[in-house]
């Protein structure tokens, strides 16, 4: 069994909209340490999303966060010689790491526009329940639908 985390830093709250999951959505975007580029997309993106959407983006990105993240997803689990795909229910902060994680996934190979626009059309995509993050969600939910049968191996 896994140990319990002692210390887990949690990254400060955004100077924009004082959210510390926008501040761990800068952190994931960024590259090779570069923050201001990686807050300059974000905060672009999300005046996107409030010019088309005409609402808070904070609060539409969360939805687009919720509507993502998955509730279940399948474990390897090797028993007797043989791997079994195992459902397991979704921590709370791995389902908030998955869900930007596809969002920003489906972004990044989008071809031809900038960044900050193909990440302004996934969060809205999202937040409509629509999108590739989405697919990807409803995927995870259907394997561990039919792997339903291995649950008992589930620890």
């Amino acid at each position: 069994m896994r140990r319990p985390v002692k210390k887990r830093n949690k990254p400060g709250a955004d100077y924009k909209f004082n959210s510390t999951r926008v501040s761990k959505f800068i952190n994931h975007v960024m590259h090779d340490g570069k923050r201001e580029a990686a807050e300059r997309i974000v905060y672009k993106a999300f005046d996107i999303v409030k010019e088309k959407i005409k609402e808070d983006p904070n609060e539409i990105f969360e939805q687009a966060l919720s509507n993502v993240g998955p509730t279940v997803e399948v474990r390897s689990k090797r028993v007797g010689g043989a791997n079994y795909q195992v459902p397991r229910e979704v921590r709370p902060e791995r389902r908030m790491f998955l869900a930007m994680k596809w969002i920003l996934d489906t972004a990044r190979n989008g071809k031809g526009k900038p960044m900050e626009d193909r990440l302004a059309a996934e969060i809205i995509a999202a937040y409509k329940g629509e999108g590739e993050a989405v697919k990807k969600r409803e995927n995870v939910h259907k394997m561990a639908e039919a792997n339903k049968a291995f649950a008992h191996f589930a620890v």
